[in-house]
This record gives structure tokens, sequence and C-alpha cells, in this order.
């Protein structure tokens, strides 16, 4: 069933992600440079000439930058890119001077993305065959700007400084291309992992994994009734019951979003369904993470008469949360519907993130049930620890807006990577690459892992402290 259910899974991820799972944005592409200063007023025999080189392996497009002087300009305008190997032309376009407007771009479009310019020199050359002086546009400049392997030449005379031009293209992801290899490669792992624990059990020799399978199988009526009385006690006495879990996001949501939006002044696009996922994501981990915390002292009367691995209760109080996670999803599709957002299949793949948050939060929920044993000022700690967990993760502001210095807070956060991600699948429309896929699942384990070993090791030791 394993096996099966891995190939199932590994062909269906294939057809979900699509071609973000052999391509990317490149990481050679040329951002715009701002501009400070014009060329040459592009008149008939004007030449503006920018060598440059690029990493891109498939070119898609160029675009330049222009200055009109304020003016209606009249004529044509000549892009075209060549090959400095051979003086090939790569591509070229004509466009209407009377169009261009002040700061505007003129782009250049390749039909089929262009591939083997590697480190390739090319030149963009810009000229004019019927511009009069008074009605032509000038390609802009940046003078400070300096580009390595590149020169600018205004009228066959070199200058100072780089064009206004940008350079986009995707790269090959190379997992992607062996994809099929790395499936095959990891079904193989999972048959030997099986064949590993079946050898342990023969010799009679105890396997972790097939004691916990077992133990969750035998205890699964408790599970569930654990998992109900702690959905239940949630709601006690409440008139609107388990509907919080629909309306909580909702109402957290409308004010944030009035603060954010209208004073604060958030330009973020689809905020409202932005700021909905970072609210419902991460209002799970704290609660899944905060109840698993007292798991085993709120339990301690059913510790110390009946038996049952212990690593079961903070499981149930996290399985609770998952519960209420489940409704709280419900909002989020209908504000996404609501502003517009177009589901794509990738969305479906934001539940593989859900999951690397609950198998994280497991982990965490783990270690603080632990911990909360002999330290019991743990809660205290935990409470503070996690306020300041939400702040330095970007649930209702956008990452751009944390000083270069401060960057490194975001790449040691887990909870942001699992947050971009359910983000880019939902609000993009676009799977991540596939190395960010291994990236989450080692950091969901990692943590899982961590919790249990913490766990396994002192849980002998509860009892004395209960």
């Amino acid at each position: 069933m394993l096996l099966l259910g891995y190939a199932a899974l590994i062909i269906l991820f294939y057809f979900l992600v699509g071609e973000q799972l052999h391509l990317r944005q490149s990481r050679g592409n040329r951002e715009l440079p701002a501009a400070d200063s014009g060329t040459v007023e592009l008149t008939a025999g004007s030449v503006v000439e920018q060598s440059f080189i690029t990493t891109i392996q498939r070119l898609e497009q160029i675009d330049v930058q222009w200055g009109t002087y304020y003016r209606p300009n009249a004529g044509t305008v000549l892009l075209e890119l060549m090959d400095l190997r051979d003086s090939s032309v790569l591509l070229s376009g004509a466009f209407d001077a009377a169009a261009i407007t002040e700061g505007g771009l003129t782009t250049l479009t390749a039909e089929e993305p262009i591939e083997g310019l590697y480190n390739v020199p090319l030149l963009l050359r810009i000229t004019s065959p019927d511009c009069a002086v008074g009605s032509a546009a000038s390609p802009l400049m940046n003078t400070q700007e300096k580009l390595e392997g590149g020169s600018l030449t205004l009228n066959g005379e070199p200058s100072e400084g780089v064009l206004c031009f940008a350079v986009k293209g995707t790269d090959y992801i190379w997992t992607g291309l062996h994809y099929w290899e790395f499936a095959a490669a990891g079904e193989l792992l999972l048959l030997a992992g099986l064949g590993v624990i079946w050898l342990r059990l023969r010799q009679g020799r105890r396997s972790y994994v097939v004691n916990a399978v077992a133990a969750v199988q035998k205890y699964r009526f408790l599970i569930r009734q654990l998992v109900s009385r702690d959905f239940k006690t949630k709601y006690k006495r409440s008139v609107l019951g388990m509907f919080w879990s629909f309306l909580n996001p909702l109402l957290t949501m409308f004010v944030q979003y009035f603060v954010f939006s209208t004073i604060f002044k958030s330009d973020i696009p689809n905020y409202p369904a932005y700021l909905l996922i970072g609210i419902v994501t991460f209002n799970f981990f704290t609660e899944a993470s905060g109840m698993a915390l007292s798991s085993i002292v709120g339990n301690a009367g059913l510790i110390t008469k009946v038996y049952m691995p212990k690593y079961i209760y903070p499981l149930t109080r996290v399985m609770s949360s998952v519960v209420n996670l489940g409704i709280s999803l419900i909002p989020l599709v209908l504000v996404s519907l609501a502003t517009g957002i177009e589901f794509r299949k990738s969305a479906v793949l934001s539940l593989f993130f859900f999951c690397c948050v609950i198998i994280f939060s497991l982990g965490v929920g783990l270690l603080l049930s632990a911990a909360m044993v002999f330290f019991r000022d743990t809660q205290f700690l935990w409470g503070v620890l996690s306020m300041i967990w939400m702040y330095v993760t970007p649930i209702f502001y956008p990452e751009s807006i944390l000083p270069e210095d401060f960057r490194f807070i975001l790449r040691v956060n887990p909870m942001y990577h699992f947050l971009q991600n359910i983000r880019l699948c939902i609000l993009n429309g676009i799977s991540p690459e596939p190395s960010v896929y291994v990236q989450c699942t080692l950091m969901a384990l990692g943590s899982l892992l961590i919790g249990a070993l913490v766990f396994q090791k002192s849980q002998d030791r509860f009892v004395l402290y209960l």
C-alpha cells in the first residue's frame, strides 16, 4: 500500500506542478536600473549600442526605457539583439515613437525562448531610420552603474554608465529534468526501508515505526474519544459552538484588514486573502502547539492510572486543532473567491505545505509538552515566544519592508517558508521549485524528530513530576 500510494503521489505531483517542475525564473535576469540621464536624441543616423553577457539559459525578452522630453514625438525606432560571435541578429523589432511615453518601456519578445546564449557576448543596438530633430525620443541610462563584461557606446563613442535595459528569461531546473530518476530512487529507498523493518521483525528486534503504527491502531478508539473531548471542551457552553472556528479568522481578518489597508495603507495585491492565509496558518500553529504543551500535565489523572503510549496525548491535541484548521479553510476559500482569485491546479499543492505545518506543530508540541512537565514556566515563556514569532513572520505585512540586515530572520523561520509557499500556490497560481518541497519536508521532519527524541528520552520520568 505504501509503495502504491507513493507512486500515485509522484504521478499526481508531476501533473499538478506543471512547467514549474522543469523551469524557474532565471537567476541571471537583469532588472531595470534607475535612470538618471538620457543618452542621445535618437534621430536618423544615431546609434546607441550596449554590449553585455547574459547568464540566462532561455532568453525571452528585453526591455528598454525611454525619455520623451515631455513632448509628442514621431517616427520609428528599431531595436536589435545581436550575437557578437557571428554578428547574427537574434531579435529585432520596430516601434512607433509616438506611442512611447516618458519613462515607458519598449519590449523585444522572442516567439520561442532563445537557448544557447549562456555566457555569450551580446549587443543591443538601438537606431532610427526617420526620426527628426525635435521629435525623437531618447533611450535612458544610468551614469553611475557599471556592467561587468559590457560597455555602452553612443554614436560610436564609448560612454560611462549603463543603458536602462532589462533582460528576462528562464533556467532549467536540474532536479526537474531528472524527476523520474529521483522518483525511482525514492521508490527503491522506500522499498529498502520496508525491507529493513521486515528483517528486524523477523529477528525479533524492536521497530519504533511498527510499534508506533500498531499503538495508533490499537488505541484508535481512545484517540477518537480524546480528539472529540478536546474539540467539544473548547466550545463548551458556547452559543455559537464550532461556528467560532469559521468566524474567528474572519473577524481577525476584518480588523487587521481595516488597520493595515486603511491606516497603514498596505498595497499588497489580494490583501484580504493574503492576510487570511497568514491568520489561518499561524493560528493553527499557535493553537496546536499551545494545546499540546499542556497535554501531559492536563491528563495526569489518566497517565498515572491507565497505560497507553504517552505521545498519544499531544498527538490528539494536535489532531483536534487539525479539525479546527479544516473548518477555518472554508472562509479562506470563500474570501479568495469573493476577491476574484482564480484557483488553479497548483492550489491543491498548498495542502502539502499545510501538512508540513501540521507535522512541524506536532514536533514543537512534543517538545513543549515534555518541557512543561519539568518546568511549569514553559507555558508563560511559550506565550511570549509565540507572540514574538508571530511578529517576525510576515502575516499582515510584506516581507519587503524588512531591512536587508534582518532578512536572515526569515531564512531561519520555518513558518515563513510554509506560509510563503501556501500563498504562492493559492494567490500566484504557481508551484515552488522542487527543492522547496524538500526544504520544507526536512524542516517539518526535523522538528518532529527533535520533539520525538526529547519526548521519548524523558517520558519515563513524567510520573515523578506529575
